[in-house]
């Protein structure tokens, strides 16, 4: 394979987002300022301006308006992205469904934040994780260099599966932290993501109109459209991804592996699943209890949705399965639920910590997972 001459640079999460959207070239982004997502728009709108970037860059008055904006432009055949975070996404989220049964294409970063009240700007994973019921792909980066693998990607991704996307990235911890970057050639990436084509069901065409979102004659309908939409086409977006990220590696010279990332589990007792950019943390907090002897392995879960089964469904061959959750619900953790309910011969042990920016690193992560081996901790443990 010829060796691309990639650009090597510093971006923080955020700017590596806006590199990855504008190497995308989206015909449309609707941008409204959240905290800390705004950096993202900001660029965007400078490479506009600068005309580095033909785009509609269209400053709306709400988030709602952002997501309405990149709904009609995905359903007319643009390629069209939007960011937000925390209460931004709250308040566009009755359109993130419209996006999803729609089946437009829509990609959106979701820079994590903690949900109100009180207020708080720093990471947690509550915000993104609402759209897991609607339809979206939903998928998380570990690192700046995944941000913007990730970013790219998500355009292929949707718009082959033909479903909204999600990007999250931890809000300042990604965001405004910088890491470097490798940045492929743009006749690389063009060959990766050519121009959509625009295969949207129902697509919305100038002096061709139709009808669209009034009251179906039979509400069999109404359902049988959700499922084959919420539950049939997550199934084949799993195919879509792999294909995806294979094609990526082939073409870019990078790949994720899929759906999950499995480290250093092959041969493991107990294993600790998370997602999101503390996962680099518990990796070090495993080399650290390996290098005791102690036999536990990781599973980092990329995409929440299409939700993994298939290789969720391993974890029943360890004892433990300690899932790490940087949300809360009534029940726990959402990660640790829906792992519990995929297993059914493993204890799972369901570890709620980093809640509203709360500093957990490798050593809590050590503490954490050598106490749930040793038997301290059964269930669901806070551990704030």
């Amino acid at each position: 394979m010829k060796t691309l001459a990639v650009q090597k640079t510093a971006l923080t999460g955020n700017y590596a987002v806006a590199y990855a959207v504008k190497m995308a070239k989206p015909h449309v982004i609707a941008a409204y300022p959240i905290t800390p997502q705004t950096s993202i728009v900001e660029k965007l709108s400078e490479f506009v301006e600068k005309g580095e970037l033909n785009a509609r860059f269209v400053n709306v008055e709400s988030e709602f308006a952002a997501m309405s904006v990149v709904y009609g432009a995905a359903m007319a055949g643009a390629r069209a992205f939007t960011a937000t975070s925390s209460h931004g996404l709250l308040y566009m989220y009755e359109a993130t469904w419209w996006a999803a049964l729609s089946r437009a294409p829509v990609v959106m970063a979701v820079v994590t934040r903690t949900i109100g009240p009180p207020w708080n700007i720093h990471v947690e994973h509550n915000d993104i994780l609402v759209l897991r019921d609607s339809g979206w792909i939903i998928a998380m980066a570990e690192n700046v260099q995944e941000v913007f693998d990730l970013t790219l990607q998500a355009f292929k991704i949707a718009e082959t599966a033909v479903l909204p996307m999600a990007v999250g990235l931890d809000g300042f911890v990604l965001s405004h932290s910088t890491e470097p970057v490798e940045i492929p050639p743009q006749e690389a990436v063009d060959k990766f993501l050519p121009p959509r084509r625009p295969d949207v069901p129902l697509l919305l065409r100038p002096g061709e109109p139709v009808v669209f979102g009034n009251l179906p004659s039979d509400n069999r309908i109404h359902a049988r459209h959700k499922i084959a939409t919420v539950y049939e086409a997550q199934r084949e977006a799993k195919k879509v991804i792999d294909q995806v990220d294979w094609e990526y590696g082939k073409i870019i010279g990078r790949n994720y592996g899929g759906l999950v990332e499995w480290y250093k589990a092959s041969d493991a007792k107990n294993i600790v699943v998370c997602m999101g950019a503390w996962c680099s943390d518990a990796k070090q907090a495993v080399d650290a209890l390996r290098k005791r002897s102690i036999p536990v392995g990781l599973m980092r879960v990329r995409f929440l949705r299409p939700f993994p089964l298939e290789e969720v469904s391993q974890l029943d061959q360890y004892e433990k399965v300690i899932v790490y959750d940087r949300d809360i619900t009534p029940l726990g953790g959402v990660l640790g639920i829906e792992i519990k309910a995929a297993l059914s011969k493993a204890s799972v042990i369901n570890i709620v910590a980093g809640i509203a920016g709360v500093d957990f690193d490798v050593q809590n992560f050590y503490e954490t997972i050598q106490k749930a081996i040793e038997g301290s901790y059964k269930g669901i443990e806070f551990a704030i």
